[in-house]
């Protein structure tokens, strides 16, 4: 009997070896699947005598090949692929729309300045005032278009998280269920290789999605989130949910509720597809978003500025071709209160005093009083100063001032401000009229026949200038302008002059020096709406030898004339520094600023194809690394299922042969 139970043993463990041996094969593909392994230790011997004999073998476990580093390695550089990956395939999206030449702005921008420089060479052309306004129509529809594709990127952001979210809390549920079950299993002794299998690939698919930290803790795994917050604990699950951020209704926030306490945990989040898509947001799309609104809002506001700086075909001084970048409606949208402040409180006018100096940056504003505020730049952190709400003049910060709108705010409340954000979707051609471009210059010398010296005067420049978005000063400019020509320079001697306006009233006198350039500041008085007394300033140039009584006059320059003198000061815009100036800057051109972006961009997506190279190499050698450990090697198995097969075989015959002796021994009684 001894020699059929050492059979039997063995016939069981070969048994046992195969059906081990043919799962691992059936598996092969299964993902998280480790492979398995028979430990077989031999029975008790038995005293025969003065030796001792063996009386077969005995199934031990069933060992799960598991390396607890490299399923850890694995499900990091999982979460650092994912990240990578959910990054650049954002920032590729931006870097083509931005950088091609029919997605782009930079060859409508050029095609704006090209009619420019035509219309300038012929300034009564109707065909090329038209082209000049169909490709400003072209250019802001452009310019739309970009910023509600960007637009649409943030939508979709905050849709991606809302349902990687829910996709999270499905994993984290699953996590806390094989957490219990394995505890149940593990309890009565039992090693469920499977469930811990397919537990760990549960993490894994996890740690695609956001970025984990994993513990174990007494055979459950407790997970955590970004800097320490809990997701899973035992069985216990804390979930994830999106609502929009109180400070920015734009964005979405990913909140953690810990039963009847909730977390933002936004900042804390990195890894994963949702920490890529976080970090893209932050490091790409708002920066592009910005600089795009700020490359809209300086063309507007200085092909406007110069437009009113000229008069059009009916004599009129010009009017803005671009829609006004301090309109009510968007003074009033550049601030946005958060929704902790009190409910009292109002809101922030943000209004632009200078495009040349705005940054690509939004601002957080925190009232310390009912009137004392301190400003923060968001881009880099920069600490802009504390100012007092209503001071006068209000104080300028990066090109903007605020004004309270409304009811007053309150100690402790916080506004972002968005100063460019919204320019490049509110960029608009409003001009329809191809006679109200304002090709020439407002003002015109001429001089008077019979003069007998050499003295000429340069064409003269209307020195102050007309605020285009101020209708009451540019009235009252347009009317006193118009009221004080001619004006007329009489040479009372071969070294001075008088100045007298339309009615013969002096306005001053001053000297020059005979044979050279004479640089002349002509001051006229007037009284605007309000009855207040101002004067306009008049610059030119006096050159040569004139003689007494030798005269100039300064008229308004006639309806339709051709002129181009303002044509040219706006073509010179394409390469006038006017975007980004700052105290160690004087700032670039349109086209510089908007190669700077699409620079900007072009260089993170590079970063983002380098990185998301280097994590996929990574998480390859990882995988690599679990898998020559814990994967199935088909070969080897298939070696595996040779030698078990024949080790049944063998305890077969040990059985049969043990029959035999048996038998004969039966027959022999």
């Amino acid at each position: 009997m001894s020699l059929l139970n050492i059979g039997m043993s063995g016939l069981a463990a070969g048994h046992s070896s195969l059906l081990t041996t043919g799962n691992n094969i059936a598996n092969v593909d299964t993902a998280g699947y480790s492979r398995q392994q028979t430990v077989q230790s031999t029975k008790a011997s038995g005293q025969y005598g003065n030796v001792f004999i063996g009386t077969g073998t005995t199934l031990a476990d069933v060992r799960r090949v598991y390396n607890s580093y490299l399923d850890a390695q694995l499900q990091t550089t999982t979460s650092l692929n994912g990240d990578a990956q959910a990054y650049l395939g954002q920032a590729t999206q931006v870097d083509k729309l931005l950088s091609d030449s029919g997605t782009g702005i930079t060859k409508t921008l050029q095609s704006f300045f090209s009619s420019l420089q035509t219309l300038s060479g012929n300034s009564n052309d109707t065909a090329a005032r038209q082209a000049l306004l169909t490709n400003a129509q072209a250019l802001t529809s452009r310019v739309n278009a970009i910023s509600q594709q960007l637009q649409q990127q943030g939508t979709y952001i905050n849709d991606q998280l809302g349902s990687m979210a829910d996709q999270v809390n499905k994993l984290a549920a699953t996590v806390a269920a094989y957490n219990q079950k394995i505890s149940e299993v593990s309890g009565s002794g039992g090693q469920p290789n499977d469930l811990l299998d397919q537990r760990n690939e549960t993490v894994r698919q996890l740690s695609e999605l956001i970025g984990t930290q994993v513990s174990e803790n007494n055979g459950s795994l407790d997970i955590y989130l970004g800097s320490g917050q809990p997701l899973v604990m035992g069985n216990t699950v804390n979930t994830l949910r999106i609502q929009t951020d109180k400070s920015d209704p734009t964005r979405s926030s990913i909140i953690m509720d810990r039963g009847s306490s909730t977390v933002d945990i936004t900042s804390a989040v990195s890894g994963g597809e949702m920490g890529g898509l976080l970090r893209y947001r932050d490091d790409v799309l708002t920066p592009a978003v910005n600089g795009l609104g700020r490359i809209a809002m300086v063309v507007a506001d200085q092909v406007n500025k110069q437009q009113g700086q000229g008069v059009d075909q009916n004599g009129n001084f010009g009017s803005g071709l671009f829609n006004d970048i301090n309109s009510a409606a968007a003074i009033s949208q550049r601030s946005i209160a958060n929704g902790n402040n009190n409910p009292a409180s109002g809101n922030l006018n943000v209004t632009i005093n200078d495009t040349s100096k705005l940054a690509v940056s939004d601002y957080q504003v925190t009232f310390t009083s009912a009137t004392g505020y301190s400003v923060r730049r968001l881009s880099d952190n920069t600490d802009m100063g504390s100012f007092t709400l209503g001071a006068s003049p209000a104080p300028v910060i990066d090109g903007f001032s605020l004004s309270l709108n409304a009811a007053p705010v309150n100690t402790g409340d916080t506004f972002k401000i968005t100063p460019t954000r919204n320019a490049a979707a509110d960029m608009t051609t409003v001009m329809t009229d191809v006679k109200r471009l304002a090709t020439a210059a407002p003002l015109t010398s001429t001089k008077a026949q019979g003069n007998d010296g050499t003295g000429a005067v340069s064409q003269p420049t209307l020195s102050t200038a007309l605020d285009i978005y101020d209708p009451v000063q540019r009235q009252d400019m347009q009317t006193a302008v118009k009221a004080a020509m001619p004006v007329r320079l009489l040479m009372t001697s071969s070294t001075a002059y008088e100045v007298f306006d339309a009615k013969g009233n002096s306005m001053g006198t001053g000297n020059i020096v005979p044979g050279q350039n004479n640089d002349l500041n002509i001051a006229v008085p007037y009284t605007d709406s309000l009855g207040v007394a101002k004067t306009f300033n008049v610059a030119m140039t006096l050159s040569g030898s004139p003689d007494k009584d030798d005269s100039f006059n300064i008229s308004l320059t006639a309806p339709g004339s051709t002129d181009n003198r303002n044509a040219q000061a706006l073509l010179g815009l394409q390469t006038k520094a006017t975007v980004g100036a700052n105290s160690t800057s004087p700032g670039v051109s349109f086209t510089d600023a908007y190669g700077g972006l699409v620079s900007s961009v072009g260089s993170k997506t590079k970063q983002g194809q380098l990185d998301a190279t280097a994590t996929d190499t990574i998480l390859s050698q990882a995988r690599n690394s679990r898998d020559s450990l814990s994967g199935v090697d088909l070969d080897e198995e298939t070696g595996n299922l040779i030698k078990y097969q024949q080790y049944y075989s063998a305890s077969s015959q040990i059985i049969k042969t043990a029959q035999e002796i048996f038998s004969t021994l039966i027959n022999a009684l």
